[in-house]
Formats: structure tokens, sequence, C-alpha cells
């Protein structure tokens, strides 16, 4: 069976290449992808070219989805997963994106029982077994303009991530050498202080909506691994290097050496 499946793996690489051009555009005007070594960007175009034949990336509202939009997708989908693997993205097969920001019903119940229904618009969702829903704009936006903590692809694969030991709460599948109750330990102590600033009316240092909740925590910390990880090192080098740990990857001394090359 691995036999086989090393030979299907070939022949996708082979008969399916992501155009050379494309792909270099991408690498060059995406700030996400500085400091990436040549051996890193040719195993992320391999799991890039892998991902697009797996999974179906799809345009609504009329959105057309064009093949250079579809790869800036899925190369910072696979940039989390650069030292993991595809089959963390395994048990889903669909990416949706809408134009824009889109609307969403959710219901809440109060102390009372009494449910509401409220509207929200959102740029991103991931659904538990279910596609990622992205907003186009924002994709856009994030890869025109570097905006550090703020990437709406690196938030809802880290959701899906986080999911794939139930629902996200914070705490994907850590790998052997990692200790759970350290990882708990410090992100509960992040998450804590961040609810604390804002409770305080301090201005915290990484976006505010991490302490809505454990699992948006963990997502948007992810954001400032992959955008910004020095600041995020430098204001809690302890999740910083949990999530060193977890990704397999030193965002912020790729981020320093390709500073120096500059």
């Amino acid at each position: 069976m691995k036999w086989l499946e090393h030979q299907r793996i070939r022949f996708t690489l082979s008969h399916h290449p992501i155009p050379h051009e494309a792909w270099k555009k991408l690498m060059r005007e995406a700030d996400i992808f500085s400091g990436l070594s040549a051996v890193e960007r040719a195993h992320l175009r391999e799991l890039t070219t892998l991902f697009l034949r797996s999974k179906s990336i799809n345009g609504v509202q009329g959105l057309v989805v064009s093949m250079e939009m579809a790869l800036a997708v899925a190369a910072q989908a696979c940039l989390l997963i650069l030292k993991l693997g595809l089959d963390y993205y395994d048990g889903w097969i669909e990416v949706v994106i809408y134009p824009g920001a889109f609307r969403v019903t959710k219901d809440s119940a109060d102390e009372t029982g009494l449910v509401s229904h409220q509207e929200q618009a959102l740029s991103g969702e991931s659904w538990l077994r279910g596609p990622v829903i992205l907003s186009w704009d924002d994709i856009a936006s994030d890869l025109a303009v570097s905006r550090p903590g703020k990437n709406v692809v690196v938030h809802e694969f880290a959701h899906k991530l986080d999911m794939l030991n139930g629902s996200a709460n914070g705490l994907p599948p850590l790998h052997p050498d990692m200790i759970r109750s350290q990882w708990t330990a410090v992100f509960s102590d992040a998450f804590d202080h961040l609810q604390k600033q804002l409770a305080h009316h301090q201005r915290p240092g990484i976006n505010a909506y991490g302490a809505t909740a454990p699992a948006e925590f963990f997502a948007v910390a992810s954001e400032y691994f992959f955008t910004d990880p020095q600041t995020l090192q430098h204001l809690s080098p302890a999740v910083y290097d949990q999530l060193v740990l977890f990704y397999c990857q030193d965002s912020a001394i790729r981020r320093a050496v390709d500073k120096k090359r500059v």
C-alpha cells in the first residue's frame, strides 16, 4: 500500500506541476513566505501540488477561482504543515471562497435558556469534518499588504489542526515528545493574561480576538507565529516555544536570517 501511495504521489507531482512563473511570483510577492530556504520552498511546492489535487477549491456567489487564487490559498495552508505532512489535512475535501465577508446566523442562549439568533459577518470559518470557508477580499488583502498577526488562511487552517482530536479547544494533537500539561499551562496563562489586559482596558500586544476563546487564542497565536514571529516571541516566549515544537518550524530565526540577507 505504501508503494502504491508513493507512486500516486510521484505521478501527481510529475503530471500536475504548478506553473513555474506563478509559483515564483507568489514566493516573491507574498511576505508570509519570506525566509524559506530553497529546500523548504521546493517541499512547500510539492505539498501545495498535492493539496490542489486532493481538495476542491470552489467559489460561490459568482466568484470564479483562478489558478493563481487557488495556488495562493493552498500554499499558505501548506505552510502550516510544511514539517508535518499533508495527512494533517485528512478528513475533509473542500475550501469554499466567497468574494468578500459572508454572513452567518448563530444561535446563543442566555442564562434563562432564551435562544437568540445573531447575524455575523465573517472573513473565515472552519467546520469540523467540513469545509474551510474564506473571504477572497481578506485573502487578497493579506497577500498585498503584510499585516502583522493577520492572516485569514493561517487562522482558519490552524482551527483545522486544532480539530484533529475533536472540537476546536486550543489543544491540537501534540507530538509524542511534547508535554500536554506544559502546553496547557502556557496557553492558559497567556489566554488569561490577554483577558485581564482587556478587562483593565489595557492595550494588548496581540489581537484582542484571541481572548474570545482558547481555540481563537491558538489560531491568533498561529497567525503571529507565521506573519510576525518576533512580536509573539517577545510578548509570550513560552507560547512561541510551544508553537515551534508543534509546527516543527522556527519562524523567528527564519525571518531574522532573511533580514540579514537583505
